[in-house]
């Protein structure tokens, strides 16, 4: 077993000097630290250190649902591998991989079915690197009244990276995609404990697909994909909640149906309307697979409940995204909504990205709601109250968050 002491290193497969596996044994440590007080009833979650990862919020342990302490979002755009959320939703999850004998299968609707080593990835494809938000459908769960069932997960199931592979559009023009195909499937190497438990695995439609962007990763932020994060090759889908984003990704079937599996058909799903939204407590009529982020934005530089100087200058910095149109302006209040200024937009890393944004405020003494509005290049903006689905999907309100100036 390793200890909390050793960090974990993906690169050649090998997790110090245990060979190919992550722990070498077949249960996963974690190892408790303190405890954080996320703001919401019942928010009290663990602090834990799993191999590879710092300190995360523990929500569950098997499998390991690891949620981002939300002071991580300020030291950069790009989140750092070791604070990267982790969210799996199968308990079998691999402890060994051999990454010489791995393969990723390209079978179904095709010409000439595949079967792709590590080293046919990284040496037979032309490369690409995209920085995208990855982000957990059930990010923000927990703020959600009425509470809905669910992990109960604050602000941050969610990361930005600079993701580097091949995409899969190269790889199913080399298998030749039969005629009548309609959707690719998704498997990984986790799997369910029990057999009544559905395999995990999600579709996208053909065109989705071919479009260039979506892509198998195997590097993230200069380094090979953390094991708790899919090594060695995960599917990134830049936009797209993170269902869709299959971690040790090991096949992928080109069908001439659409996938009917409870991943689909059931689960993440949100109401068939334009908010994705129903009346609290209701539930909706029509339902479609969960899609697209909506627009948000954050305040990372200054916490909920903080002291700030007042008669001075208190600078403001954040984060904005959404699923890839690009972020065309950010505003800031300091009057609990009342009135909105500009901030300044920072570096452009990508339309998928996170993009930077900084202010000033000057605040009278006593008590400050702060508030920050991000608008994209559609004219999409967020709504100034919550919006609400029976799954706790797609919260993107405007976020508050109070000060004392003193």
């Amino acid at each position: 077993m390793v200890n909390r002491r050793q960090v974990l290193r993906t690169a050649g497969g090998a997790a110090l000097g245990l060979g190919s596996g992550l722990f070498g044994v077949s249960r996963l440590a974690a190892f408790a630290a303190e405890a954080v007080d996320l703001p919401f009833g019942n928010g009290e979650r663990p602090l834990v250190t799993y191999p590879g990862k710092r300190a995360m919020i523990g929500l569950t342990s098997r499998p390991p649902q690891l949620e981002t302490p939300f002071a991580v979002f300020n030291e950069s755009m790009l989140t750092p591998n070791d604070a990267f959320f982790v969210r799996y939703h199968l308990a079998d999850i691999p402890l060994e991989i051999d990454p010489v004998a791995f393969r990723i299968e390209v079978k179904g609707k095709v010409v000439s079915p595949l079967s792709l080593s590590l080293d046919d990835l990284k040496n037979g494809f032309d490369p690409v690197e995209l920085v995208a938000v990855h982000q957990c459908s059930g990010n923000s769960r927990g703020f959600f009244d009425p509470r809905v069932g669910g992990g109960q997960a604050g602000n941050g199931l969610m990361g930005n990276a600079r993701w580097k592979g091949v995409p899969l559009k190269s790889i199913l023009e080399k298998a030749g995609v039969s005629a009548g195909s309609v959707e690719v499937s998704f498997g990984g190497l986790d799997g369910p404990v029990i057999p009544e438990t559905p395999d995990f695995a999600k579709s996208l439609k053909l065109d989705h697909a071919l479009d260039g962007e979506v892509m198998l990763a195997y590097q993230m932020n200069g380094e090979d994909l953390p094991w708790l994060n899919g090594f060695p090759v995960r599917l990134v889908v830049p936009g797209f909640f993170g269902t869709y984003w299959v971690k040790h990704l090991n096949e992928i079937t080109v069908l001439d149906t659409p996938l009917d599996n409870f991943w689909m058909k059931t689960a993440y799903r949100v109401p068939d309307n334009d908010c994705a939204c129903v009346p609290a407590g209701t539930k909706p009529e029509t339902t479609v697979p969960i899609g697209r982020f909506a627009v948000r934005s954050f305040i990372t530089s200054v916490e909920n409940g903080a002291k700030v100087a007042a008669g001075q200058p208190t600078a403001l910095r954040g984060i904005a995204f959404d699923g890839g149109s690009g972020i065309a302006m950010v505003e800031v209040s300091a009057d609990g909504g009342k009135t909105f200024a500009p901030a300044v937009l920072g570096e452009d890393l990508g339309k998928f990205s996170f993009r930077e944004w900084t202010a000033s405020v000057t605040l009278s003494a006593g008590d400050h709601a702060l508030m920050v509005r991000a608008t994209n290049v559609l004219n999409e903006s967020q709504p100034m109250e919550a919006t609400w689905n029976p799954s706790g999907y797609l919260r993107n309100v405007v976020e508050t968050t109070r000060v004392v100036a003193a």
